[in-house]
Parts: C-alpha cells; sequence; structure tokens
C-alpha cells in the first residue's frame, strides 16, 4: 500500500481530532505539503537497507514519507499526544505493513541515546527540527549515535547556513565547527514558510551531512569543543587574548598556538576545525584544558 501523504486539510482535521495546536513553546511547525515531504524524502538518499531517525514527527507529515522508502523509522516525539497517535496515522495512510516499520519514542531528543533506541540502529537523521533546538540536537545525536552515517535536516535558514558555513565566511561560527568535527555539511536548497502550519516568519533551509573521521583521534572532542568555544566566545579577539582563559594566560596560548602552526595574531572565523584540533592537541594539560 502506497503512503497517502497528508495535505492541509488532512493536518487540520487530525489536529482537530487530537486536540493539538502547534506550540512555539516545542517549536512545532508541521509540513502539510505533500510535495515538500516526496522532495525531502527523496533528497535524504535512503533506501531500504537504511533505518532512518524522525526528531519531532509532528502529526506524521514526514513520516510517511520515510516509511515508502526506508525499511525502519525511529520517531522520537516528545508530546505524548502526538507520539501517541502516530502508529494509527501510519496505519491509516500507509497500511498495517508499514506501521510495524515504525518505532515510537515517547523522548527528548537531546536525552535519547543508543541504548534508547535499541535496533534496528539508526542510519540516518532526516527531520523537520524544531527551530529552538536544532543544532544542539544535530550534535548530540551524532555524539550518542556512531551508527549515523549520513542525515538530511530542514532548520531555519540562518541556521542552515551557519551549519554548512566555512572558515572565513560571516556566517562561520560554533555550530559550523562542531558539525565538522563529525561530518562534511552542504546545503540542499531553501523551503518556503508556506509548506508549514502554522507559517513561520522565516524560510527554512536543508542541510545534509555524511559523517566522516574526526580530524584527529588523539586529543578528546571535549578539549577541541573547549578551543571552539573560547575563540569564538570573543571572535573579534585574536586567538592568544581569547584563547587565555582556556590555556592559562595568553602568553601559553601562544605557545599553543605556535606549536599548532597557527598564527596567534589570527582570529577563530579564520581557522578549520583540523586546526582548532591541532591548538587542543599541543596545549600543555591544566586544570582548564583537561578535557
Amino acid at each position: 500500500m502506497a503512503a497517502d501523504l497528508l495535505g492541509p486539510a488532512e493536518i487540520r482535521e487530525l489536529a482537530a481530532r487530537l486536540g493539538v495546536a502547534p506550540t512555539k513553546r516545542l517549536g512545532q511547525n508541521f509540513v502539510h505539503d505533500p510535495n515538500t515531504v516526496r522532495r525531502i524524502a527523496a533528497a535524504a538518499g535512503l533506501s531500504t537497507a537504511d533505518v532512518a531517525l524522525e526528531v519531532g514527527p509532528g502529526l506524521g507529515s514526514l513520516t510517511l514519507g520515510l516509511l515508502a522508502v526506508a525499511g525502519h523509522v525511529h520517531a522520537v516525539e516528545i508530546d505524548p499526544v502526538l507520539a501517541g497517535a502516530l502508529p494509527e496515522t501510519v496505519t491509516r495512510h500507509a497500511g498495517a505493513p508499514a506501521a510495524e516499520r515504525l518505532t515510537v519514542h515517547l523522548a527528548d531528543a537531546l536525552r535519547i541515546t543508543a541504548d534508547d533506541l535499541g535496533d534496528p540502529a539508526p542510519t540516518a537523521l532526516v527531520a523537520n527540527l524544531p527551530y529552538n533546538v536544532a543544532v544542539p540536537v544535530v550534535l548530540h545525536l551524532l555524539a550518542e549515535l556512531p551508527s549515523l552515517r549520513q542525515g538530511l535536516v530542514m532548520v531555519q535558514k540562518e541556521v542552515a547556513d551557519r551549519l554548512v558555513a566555512g572558515p572565513g565566511s560571516r556566517t562561520y561560527g560554533i555550530p559550523s565547527v562542531k558539525l565538522a568535527w563529525y561530518a562534511d555539511a552542504r546545503s540542499a536548497g531553501r523551503v518556503p514558510p508556506n509548506v508549514f502550519w502554522p507559517v513561520p516568519n522565516v524560510d527554512s533551509g536543508l542541510v545534509a551531512f555524511t559523517r566522516r573521521e574526526p580530524p584527529r583521534t588523539d586529543v578528546p572532542r571535549k578539549r577541541v569543543f573547549a578551543v571552539v568555544d573560547a575563540a569564538f566566545a570573543q571572535r573579534r579577539k585574536t586567538l592568544r587574548a581569547a584563547l587565555a582563559g582556556w590555556a592559562g594566560g595568553p602568553d601559553r596560548a601562544a605557545e599553543a598556538l605556535v606549536a599548532a602552526g597557527v598564527d596567534p595574531g589570527a582570529r577563530g572565523e579564520s581557522l578549520t576545525v583540523g586546526q582548532f584540533a591541532a591548538i587542543a592537541a599541543s596545549a600543555p594539560v591544566t586544570a582548564s584544558t583537561a578535557e
């Protein structure tokens, strides 16, 4: 049975029957355009060998599209009403066999672990992420779920630009570097506001990523991320000054930068993730740099 995707009328009818009204607190904007769902499902490049992880399935629009192309879907939903209704929605619009390939988890995606999800392990993150937690969710899931090999997420366009930005870009910052630790990312297109209910006042963007090995394995991720956080906390300062608190003083910061082959007069926005890792590896371990 082919999936009967949800349009505007079906979305509103389902929401009314469940007594659901989208809330800003949970960042809920439901996709009600079947063509957008088809576009996302196709762009994700999934096959029946893939296990999709969807965060914030809401009323099930994208869930139906993912079940049409993936072998299994894990749907993580924090709203108990929406989580409880999702299997019935899938059964009604895609049939019982599709519902058997769906596992719904009533959980906060920022706290989910591989053990929570169980088998089959997810291989791809495909989701319309709530705007207010999009970056933390992506980074948490990549850290917690080594089985994730790829992803396609829909986020606020401004956030999408930051996630895919490269060194030297005006939008390059902490999200750009931290995602680059895990994966190669690229823009996969723009999504207009009118495909959502309620209509947001901003455009959305699609970000595709493919996991790769981190740039270095001899330094802990947390230590590298501490350098990144310090560098961008005062992004207009030179790295010698910005990293002084982290390294235990400006002189120690300069020593670590020189040892890493980085100009102490440079700024964080000009460095690659590999250079940040080199700085973290070069600094002597002190109380502030231990992690």
